[in-house]
């Protein structure tokens, strides 16, 4: 069995739904293998992502689109593109290292 990862959707035992849903905004390929023209932009990890991270948030194309591309209302993470409780960006409270994580990439 596949254990899903803390940001996946959770909805099958088999892996995240969501994340092998999730689709380039062109609609060809899987999230962030994208091959067209805007491969540069579509295939960067970088800053808020929806709740599979395949996608920056607001523009998820997986079955969570309903709930996921939406204006935050209430408490915000800190870049104001999710909730607070539920951050994706470089600025959540958790995107560092777990404490029983090791660094293996040596970045300071």
């Amino acid at each position: 069995m596949t254990v899903p990862p803390e940001s996946c959707c959770r909805s099958s035992k088999e892996g995240c739904v969501c994340a092998a849903q999730a689709r380039c905004s062109c609609g060809k390929e899987q999230a962030l293998h994208c091959s067209c023209d805007k491969a540069k932009t579509e295939n960067d990890t970088s800053g808020p992502r929806c709740s599979c991270r395949s996608r920056p948030a607001g523009q998820c194309t997986c079955e969570r689109a309903m709930s996921e591309n939406h204006p935050v209302s209430g408490d915000s993470c800190p870049c104001g593109k999710r909730g607070a409780d539920s951050c994706t960006c470089e600025k959540a409270v958790d995107s560092g290292n777990f404490p029983e994580e090791i660094d293996f990439t040596h970045k300071v």
